[in-house]
């Protein structure tokens, strides 16, 4: 699959996706800055349920966190100087399921569809460079505690910290071309941290959400190619973006 098109597709829908939640949005922020005290939304939303549910929609940013392996600084590799990490831009879908276990704490499990690119850059000597792609689609099942603050009116922050299993649901070939690109493990798992807003509607609860990734697992494969050879350690980080309504 060509990769700038790729990425052209995923910048062109987040930047549809961030149109539509502006649109969203405002008038409901207007509404905020507009009532007063005694106009409270859904004034026991958290309280009348023990389970709610719900669906997100994630904009991030991922990329690889490695460590050299012995061999790089061998006379074998001497034309390659670096292995450089880069970001790229990506996007989620996901079910929400929401239990309450008291006052101002929850335990939330968000199935998710993860499409993500992740590349690195191989730099040599005489200047040339290399790029890697590595495109991802992981299936995501984040267990996540949310400890909420005092609701106030029609908003509440919270924080948000848990764990992350994914498995990589994208295919894999046989062919001689795909066993000479970098070879990866199947599974993965992250430790996520974040915060939020919950914002109440006369309708529906909405909350952004900021939330920072980082993988607990060594994702290389034992296969050893020329790509992965000057490696010893690779892991994902990433940077999320989320909308969830409820």
């Amino acid at each position: 699959m060509d990769s700038p098109d790729i990425r052209y597709k995923f910048n062109i829908l987040g930047q549809k996706i961030t149109l539509f939640l502006l649109v969203l949005l405002l008038p409901g922020l207007n509404a905020f800055a507009q009532s007063s005290a005694d106009e409270v939304f859904n004034p026991r939303y958290d309280e009348r349920k023990i389970v709610t549910y719900g669906f997100s929609i994630g904009l991030h940013t991922t990329a690889y966190r490695l460590k050299y392996s012995a061999y790089f600084t061998s006379p074998d590799m001497d034309s390659v100087h670096s292995i450089l990490p880069k970001k790229r831009p990506g996007f989620k879908l996901g079910f929400i399921i929401n239990f309450r276990l008291a006052q101002y704490l929850d335990v939330r499990l968000t199935p998710t569809v993860a499409f993500a690119e992740y590349v690195l850059e191989y730099n040599y000597v005489g200047g040339d460079t290399f790029e890697e792609l590595v495109e991802s689609t992981g299936v995501e099942f984040p267990v996540l505690f949310k400890y909420k603050s005092q609701r106030r009116n029609n908003i509440r922050m919270y924080l948000v910290g848990g764990i992350t299993p994914i498995i990589e649901a994208a295919g894999r070939s046989n062919l001689e071309e795909d066993l000479n690109r970098l070879q990866l493990q199947r599974f993965n798992a992250n430790l996520e941290l974040g915060f939020g807003f919950d914002l109440y509607y006369p309708l529906f609860k909405f909350s952004p959400e900021v939330r920072f990734a980082y993988g607990l697992v060594d994702i290389l494969s034992p296969v050893v190619n020329e790509k992965s050879i000057g490696l010893s350690d690779l892991r994902t980080k990433s940077l999320s973006f989320y909308f969830h309504f409820q």
